[in-house]
């Protein structure tokens, strides 16, 4: 059996006049996301995480922000597109651990919903994807609620 894992990571910068979206999931706040897609940061580190992982290059590779097909694309098909395109190559994904990097909204509330709207898009129980959330401290862009990060990291296995 091989077993590898990646890592993924993401930012946008919050705006007015945006859904604010984390793990396929709508969160009620004052800004969103600023980017081409819906710029769920947290499918983003999700998608980039399991290419690293099998070692397909990155996101901007496989969704480039300057492609219309992708323009306000929901990020969760993204995952889902990534997660079929392993199992192509003859993976299977065994685990995803993430954290939201973000001062406010917290997400407490929206955590079982996000892991599972995650866990049906790479085809897995949702026990095997976690989903953690930090601040800034006040500290830099996230602290000072300029945007959201988001942080994941994939296990893989074929065979």
């Amino acid at each position: 059996m091989s077993i590898t894992t990646g890592i993924g990571w993401d930012c946008h910068r919050l705006v007015e006049g945006r859904r604010l979206i984390l793990g396929g999931v709508e969160i009620e706040h004052d800004r969103g996301l600023d980017g081409h897609s819906d710029a769920d940061v947290l499918c983003h580190a999700v998608t980039d995480a399991l290419l690293g992982a099998a070692g397909l290059g990155d996101i901007g590779q496989h969704f480039p922000d300057d492609d219309p097909r992708w323009e306000d694309a929901d990020s969760v098909a993204l995952v889902r597109h990534t997660a079929n395109l392993l199992v192509a190559e003859g993976w299977g994904v065994t685990s995803v651990d993430t954290t939201v990097l973000m001062e406010r909204p917290r997400i407490a509330a929206h955590r079982e919903a996000m892991r599972a709207t995650l866990a049906g898009a790479l085809g897995i129980s949702s026990q095997r994807v976690n989903v953690k959330a930090t601040t800034g401290e006040g500290m830099g862009f996230i602290g000072r609620q300029e945007g959201v990060g988001a942080l994941a990291v994939a296990t893989i296995a074929r065979g």
